[in-house]
């Protein structure tokens, strides 16, 4: 029979899990780097595999909407446009991949989960910037012309989502044997004085 305690104290680390992967992928979307060489989808992907309920979904929307603004202020792009909501909405895709792909990981899980992540991105993103973009015919010819000129970023998207998403998971992992080290060491009783 489990106490509330033990409940209360996972419900405490999964909320400090999902401040800090926050905070961490805010601050690495903040930072320069490479076009599409994001934290994003790598955090999303842990954050599925690793948080209960609708707490890891809002890891992907909270890290989006914190940092939206600030990179609209310093580039000038629009905040909103018409595939905002597809680019969340994949970020939450990769949410439920975690969750589904993840519930085991180990380096090969979590290499195809990442993947997967980012060719749903790439097509779902792309197909939107086809339809709604406007520099596109809305023909095959052009849906081929999209897709052609948005290949360099699918390699970067992928490095990112597998660089970030290995990166938490190996922390994870290293955290976790620190954990179970610490509690495997039993403290050797002192000896008693002879008599």
């Amino acid at each position: 029979m489990s106490d509330g305690n033990g409940s209360a104290t996972r419900k405490t680390y999964g909320a400090k899990v999902a401040a800090g992967l926050t905070v961490v992928g805010a601050v690495a979307r903040l930072i320069p780097h490479p076009a599409n060489f994001t934290p994003v989808g790598g955090t999303s992907l842990y954050a599925g595999a690793r948080l209960r309920g609708w707490s890891a979904y809002l890891v992907p929307l909270i890290l989006m909407a914190v940092t939206d603004p600030i990179l609209t202020a310093i580039y000038g792009y629009p905040l909103i446009g018409r595939i905002t909501p597809i680019i969340y909405g994949s970020f939450l895709i990769n949410v439920w991949i975690g969750k589904k792909l993840l519930a085991t990981v180990n380096p090969r899980r979590v290499a195809a989960a990442s993947t997967l992540c980012s060719l749903q991105f790439f097509v779902l993103t792309n197909l939107a910037v086809w339809m709604w973009g406007g520099l596109y015919a809305l023909t095959l010819a052009g849906l081929i012309t999209c897709f052609a000129a948005a290949l360099p970023f699918l390699g970067r998207t992928m490095a990112g989502d597998l660089s970030y998403a290995g990166f938490f998971f190996a922390l994870d992992a290293g955290l976790g044997r620190l954990k179970q080290s610490s509690k495997s060491e039993i403290p050797v009783p002192a000896e008693s004085p002879a008599a």
